[in-house]
């Protein structure tokens, strides 16, 4: 990322850490789980700490260690508010059993498809698909090659967020009112709902990566 050509500094808005496990200590993941389980049912039934206290009679200091994950509960404390919420005792570790998926695509086996927008010389490879998950976002991840100059391209219009990572030939491409010359290894991140596409090849073959999120309950 070049940030001398005016670019904001993102490393103060940047809050993940992509090394970090959760909440820091593996060892906690379970007691997270059930704490975030523990405050989201709280929350849904309009309950405060303090009441859910009076109803248990848990301490505030305690149900304040749970939803923060910072003490293992035991399966009498986890039935007492399990009664409490009216909810079964199981709810509160489905965050903690629930399967997270990862999809491993070889060289060359990409499935082509035909997107919308899909032209004679274009070619689309999905390089994965996660549908429903955890994280309410849906991730497409796309490699497009284009092989005709002649071709005419349209603009591209949907919800999301795309990133285009360039990584052979050369491609003129058009966001709303700006065209960005892309050449090999450069990036384009950008708001997909403005007007968008190749607007000029520039050098043949040209393939780029296209990766494209939106949120679950989207449709682009």
């Amino acid at each position: 990322m070049n940030i001398e050509k005016g670019a904001p500094d993102m490393s103060n808005m940047l809050t993940q850490n992509p090394h970090s496990t959760r909440e820091g200590d593996r060892e906690k993941v379970l007691e997270v789980a059930i704490g975030r389980e523990v405050r989201a049912f709280r929350r849904q039934q309009e309950t405060t700490v303090a009441d859910l206290s009076a109803r248990t009679g848990i301490s505030i200091g305690m149900l304040s260690k749970i939803e923060n994950g910072n003490t293992s509960p035991s399966l009498t404390t986890l039935q007492t508010l399990a009664n409490a919420l009216s909810v079964p005792l199981t709810s509160f570790f489905r965050q903690f059993e629930e399967s997270r998926q990862a999809v491993h695509t070889k060289s060359r086996e990409g499935v082509e498809i035909d997107r919308e927008g899909t032209r004679a010389n274009h070619q689309y490879n999905l390089l994965g698909h996660i549908g429903a998950n955890a994280s309410g976002v849906i991730v497409e991840p796309y490699l497009i090659t284009l092989s005709d100059k002649s071709d005419i391209f349209p603009t591209f219009q949907h919800g999301g967020i795309e990133t285009i990572y360039m990584l052979e030939g050369e491609v003129d491409y058009r966001h709303g009112d700006a065209v960005y010359p892309l050449k090999p290894g450069d990036t384009l991140f950008f708001d997909a709902d403005a007007p968008h596409g190749p607007e000029k090849l520039v050098k043949l073959p040209a393939r780029y990566l296209s990766i494209i999120s939106y949120p679950q309950n989207a449709n682009t």
